[in-house]
């Protein structure tokens, strides 16, 4: 049988001393130095021998995984055309993360960011019938998004590993059993791969559907921040809901008041004024959390049936001033449009927008006669108004009045004006109370590792994909989505399998289970760790040998520990003078010297 063993010798391999210059995070700057993977351009990257055998483990563990509950492997291509993703508007949706070309006849095609619609027109080709369902397909495959900065290493590129599974089931009791089964899979894959994990409630966004799971790998470089209850619930920052905050009693309140305030254009300046000219009357001072400040947003919304083509809309958020807007947040309430700050033009092209001084009379129901009130404008065309979730209904504000260097005092939110909805727009912070009542929020860090979805309906109906019931009468399929992002595990694995000398791979990941250093420049050296090889490959552990004649032994061990195969054996000065072998764990632990004759065995009970 042919040896599996690598040897440094011939190995496609060149280990780096320092550092790449442009590597930001650990995994990044150790899986190019260690030699798994090189960089073609931002945000893609070169698979090396060693880095496509970590890869391949790691997708073997969730084939099995996956073949574990029943699903079946698929494999799409990458290039696909544009008229599946029309049909489900995700052409325009995606906006500028969709690669986009045409071909020489000029037809438009694209490289996948995900697979819905062909999984989608793949079951409604093949099956017709709800006695063909249920059924759950996957792919190992690669991806394409156009992020705009493309960041740490594997785990935020341009070009990436994903697996992504569909499940289509007759009814929703079926998509909910298949959601649970995959999201199963998922807590035993990472567990295998021994890499931590938190399953986070999350937004469905532009893939829609009615309800959402992240994985969550907590690390300090995470991209997402979420949201930990007492209870142990865990929630992505975009997908907390703030507990509905009671009704404030404003029977008391005095009717709303324009007073002076000028330049006050600021919550700090506006607090300043207020206490010199506008003293309270409960004896405390103002503060910001007295203020509603109110926010324009423009919303970029794609192309729709109504309007045709992108368009642009300016709303306004009213949100306690002591908060600030979290834009991630309010952009999953408007998904699938993007959300960006008003530029000075957009204010220009709204007179009503008093700089410093907005306020919501001139703004939503009021300003649309809904209810009138002193300096409101019937317009018709006044832009939405939206309140923050923190806004109780009953409260009394101090806010813009849509006059320089005017403000209202005690104007009630339910009393004197209303607005169009209530959305989550501010950014949540320590002490917030949990969705589930649970008590005080705390926050933490991570990468998202993998994500389930319970579709329903969104796609099936999209792309007309019906089967007969058992009535003969046709119904559109249910469906689940479920993803990991394979080669962003693989750098969430380095990323928290490392120490200062380099990666330190769980056995199951690893390219090699032992790394044989053969050192000195004694033939018999080089012999003994000839058959200790022999050895290991005959009880079916694979081995990273170092045979290279011309170097050093110190270069040879901070190559052993940049690589970071689990365990080191030494065949060296020790094997010549009295036939033993030095064998620890990568990390240096449980060092213990063992007669060459017991190497192998030691080895194969450690591992």
């Amino acid at each position: 049988m042919e040896s599996k063993t690598l040897r440094m010798s011939t190995l496609f391999l060149r280990t780096l001393r320092e550092d790449p210059a442009d590597a930001d995070v650990a995994s990044a700057k150790l899986l190019q130095r260690a030699g798994y993977i090189r960089k073609a351009a931002p945000g893609i990257w070169t698979w090396l021998p060693l880095g496509l055998k970590v890869l391949n483990k790691i997708e073997a563990v969730i084939r099995e995984e996956m073949d574990g509950i029943g699903a079946q492997e698929v494999h799409f291509p990458a290039l696909l055309p544009r008229e599946p993703y029309e049909a489900t508007h995700r052409w325009e949706e995606y906006g500028e993360n969709l690669f986009r070309l045409k071909d020489r006849h000029q037809a438009d095609y694209l490289l996948a960011p995900t697979h819905e619609e062909m999984f989608t027109l793949l079951v409604k080709d093949m099956y017709s019938s709800y006695k063909d369902l249920p059924v759950t397909l996957y792919q190992i495959q690669t991806k394409y998004r156009d992020e705009f900065r493309p960041r740490a290493g594997l785990i935020r590129g341009r070009e990436f590993v994903m697996k992504d599974a569909y499940s289509f089931t007759i009814d929703e009791e079926g998509m909910r059993k298949a959601y649970m089964d995959e999201r199963s899979a998922y807590e035993r894959i990472f567990q295998r791969l021994d890499l931590k994990y938190v399953p986070v409630f999350a937004m469905s966004g532009p893939m829609g559907g009615s309800a959402s799971e992240e994985f969550l790998a907590p690390m300090a470089i995470g991209e997402d921040t979420f949201a930990l209850a007492p209870s142990g619930k865990a929630w992505n920052v975009e997908a907390l809901t703030t507990p509905e905050v009671p009704a404030v009693d404003c029977s008391a309140t005095p009717a709303a008041s324009k007073q002076p305030t000028p330049d006050a254009a600021t919550v700090e300046a506006m607090v300043r004024r207020a206490d010199a000219d506008h003293p309270r009357t409960d004896g405390r001072s103002w503060a910001a959390s007295d203020i509603l400040k109110n926010v324009v947003i423009a919303v970029c919304h794609p192309e729709d049936e109504e309007h045709g083509e992108p368009w642009r809309e300016l709303i306004v958020v009213g949100i306690p001033g002591d908060r600030e807007v979290d834009m991630k947040r309010l952009e999953a309430q408007f998904a699938p449009a993007e959300l960006e700050e008003a530029t000075e033009d957009d204010l220009k092209a709204h007179p009503e927008l008093v700089r410093g001084y907005i306020g919501p009379m001139a703004l939503g129901p009021q300003a649309r006669g809904g209810r009138k009130a002193d300096g409101a404008s019937d317009t018709g065309e006044a832009l939405r108004y939206f309140l923050d979730a923190h806004v109780a209904r009953g409260s009394a504000w101090f806010t813009g009045a849509d006059e320089q260097g005017v403000d209202w005092y005690d104007l009630v939110y339910g009393r004197d004006f209303e607005a169009d909805g209530t959305v989550e727009a501010v950014e949540v912070r320590h002490g917030d109370m949990s969705p589930d009542g649970s008590g005080p929020l705390s926050f933490e860090r991570g990468v998202e590792i993998g994500q389930v979805f319970q579709l329903g309906l969104k796609y099936s109906k999209a792309l007309d994909l019906k089967v007969l019931d058992s009535n003969g009468k046709a119904v559109p399929v249910w469906m689940g989505c479920y993803g990991i992002g394979v080669s962003r595990v693989l750098a969430c694995i380095a990323e928290t399998h490392h120490d200062e000398a380099g990666l330190a791979w769980p056995s199951i990941v690893a390219p090699a289970q032992v790394h044989v250093v053969a050192t000195g420049k004694d033939e018999q050296a080089f012999d003994g760790a000839e058959r200790l090889v022999k050895e290991l490959e005959e009880r079916g552990i694979e081995v990273i040998y170092d045979d290279r004649r011309k170097v050093s032994p110190g270069v040879k061990f901070k190559d052993a520990e940049l690589i970071g195969v689990p365990q080191i054996a030494v065949v060296g000065r020790d094997y010549v003078n009295d036939g033993t072998i030095e064998i620890r764990g990568r990390d240096g632990s449980d060092k213990v010297t063992v007669p060459a004759d017991q190497a192998a065995a030691t080895l194969a009970d450690r591992l």
